[in-house]
């Protein structure tokens, strides 16, 4: 009669009933909060075959890609290698690769090298030639190396300088020649270069820095033009400018003594003519000497 107006038992456990209910709510909750989305429900019974046997693999596949990622390259291939012979049969010589058709960097550098790239050069352009164009990006470009081992033959052999040889001065402050370490008497020559490459006929005007011997070398058959520096040139170009402005200078001072000489002759024949004391040659002489041109007239008079 609970909830009627009726009398109630002091003995009775619905209060105590109400009371466990709501701690298993509670806990019931709880659980549901701190579970985590990727955690599996708890079997209350034995695993099932099929379930105990993907979680084995799954161990198993953390093992071996554990121990892949602990080895090389080349112990992975052969651990690959011997893992397929050992399910398929067969031999290691099988699977020996040929060397024959191997190419390193530096082999396609040699077989796409160009001396001067152009425009057409860079039309099609592969990974190989990319590779020996920015190889060639990296070589300076200012003086070369010659190799003048067939001089005699008329035939010589020029490449660019590299990084180490710039910062040594090889080709610069030391002589240009490959087999040369001279650092006197050094000249510089610009050769007109002319080579085949890759089936093409090219020319290219190259700058050395080559010693006496070496220049000789270089000069065996016909001669090749010699640069001289910037300061040299503007020293003769002075210099010639000097001598004709000397030379002008000369010759305006020669016209100008005869000018003179021709005045002073006329001035003293017509002071012969007249007395010293005449107004007259005063008047002339006052003249004369303001004429232009005529400053040393009074001291070129007087020494007579």
């Amino acid at each position: 009669m609970h909830g009627h107006g009726g009398y109630d038992s002091d003995f009775s456990d619905d209060e105590h009933c109400g009371e466990s209910n709501k701690r298993k709510k509670r806990t019931v909750e709880d659980d549901l909060l701190l579970k985590k989305p990727f955690q599996k429900e708890k079997h209350g019974k034995v695993v099932h075959k099929q379930v105990a046997a993907e979680l084995l693999d799954r161990e198993e596949a953390k093992n071996r890609r554990f121990h892949l990622i602990a080895m090389d390259a080349y112990q992975r291939h052969t651990k690959f290698v011997n893992d397929y012979i050992l399910y398929y049969g067969g031999k290691k010589e099988d699977f020996r690769r040929l060397g024959e058709n191997d190419k390193t960097d530096m082999d396609v550098i040699r077989e796409n090298h160009r001396f001067l790239w152009n425009e057409e050069d860079e039309m099609d352009m592969n990974w190989e030639k990319r590779l020996a164009k920015k190889y060639y990006d990296k070589l300076f470009k200012e003086y070369c190396i010659a190799d003048l081992s067939r001089y005699k033959e008329n035939k010589f052999g020029f490449r660019w300088r590299v990084e180490k040889e710039v910062i040594s001065g090889k080709g610069q402050f030391c002589c240009g020649n490959k087999c040369c370490d001279e650092k006197e008497g050094l000249k510089s020559w610009e050769v007109n270069f002319g080579y085949t490459e890759h089936g093409e006929k090219r020319n290219a005007l190259v700058k050395l820095r080559l010693c006496q011997e070496c220049s000789f070398k270089l000069n065996f058959h016909h001669r090749r033009k010699e640069v001289k520096s910037k300061k040299r040139k503007d020293k003769a170009k002075k210099d010639s400018e000097e001598s004709t402005h000397k030379k002008s200078r000369l010759s305006s001072a020669e016209e100008t003594s005869k000018t003179k000489d021709k005045d002073v002759g006329n001035l003293i024949s017509g002071s012969s003519a007249f007395s010293k004391t005449s107004l007259n040659i005063m008047e002339f002489t006052v003249h004369v000497l303001l004429k232009p041109g005529l400053e040393n007239f009074e001291h070129y008079f007087t020494s007579m």
